[in-house]
């Protein structure tokens, strides 16, 4: 079984804020809901979708600014990602203030650890902790489906940004090439920013592994 996608962008960042569901039941979940929540709503509506939860790869404000409103106007959870990011989601507020505009700090329903599962519309995705962009980052894999969503741990000829202050560049390749290169090749994948790939095109032209 395979689940239909709609890709939102959202925040002045331009964050994939993707909407999945199962066609067939129209249950379904919002991965990194940043912000922009009315434009997320409309989404939802115009494909009747059944959101049943609320699912966050990491902790900073244009992946999750948007989660509480999202999951208070839902009346949904919020789960994920790793409790490491717990500070980053507890001071969402303030980094939004920081580039003039509103977002909500956000408290999760429950965190994710690796190797745990979650549940998307019917498809199972495994869940992987990659740390170095953030402490807690986590991306989902849909072993069956060959699917993944990956935020911001490595995009299309780029890898995520480890600049900041907790951020650790070595960590971050460690992490790409021990749980996300040992993939098939033809896993899909979509990230935080930008257009999607594949396993086997990263792995053959990402100019940072």
């Amino acid at each position: 079984m395979s689940l239909r996608h709609v890709i939102i962008p959202v925040s002045p960042f331009e964050q994939n804020c993707a909407l999945l569901w199962n066609e067939t039941t129209g249950e379904g979940a919002v991965i990194d809901p940043g912000a922009d929540v009315p434009d997320i709503l409309a989404a939802i509506a115009a494909h009747n979708v059944k959101v049943t939860a609320i699912y966050l790869t990491h902790g900073h404000l244009d992946h999750a600014g948007g989660a509480d409103e999202l999951a208070a106007a839902l009346s949904i959870p919020i789960v994920g990602p790793g409790v490491e990011d717990a500070f980053l989601l507890a001071d969402i507020q303030a980094q939004a203030a920081h580039f003039g505009f509103r977002a909500r700090n956000c408290t999760p329903t429950r965190f994710l650890a690796d190797g745990e599962r979650i549940d998307i519309g019917g498809a199972t995705f495994d869940v992987r902790h990659c740390p170095g962009h953030t402490p807690g980052h986590v991306v989902f894999i849909d072993h069956e489906a060959k699917f993944a969503i990956l935020g911001d741990v490595l995009f299309r000829n780029s890898i995520g940004r480890t600049d900041f202050p907790y951020g650790n560049a070595a960590q971050l390749v460690t992490a790409i090439r021990e749980k996300l290169l040992v993939l098939p090749e033809d896993v899909a994948f979509i990230c935080g920013h930008g257009a999607g790939s594949t396993i086997g095109a990263e792995k053959r032209s990402n100019p940072f592994l």
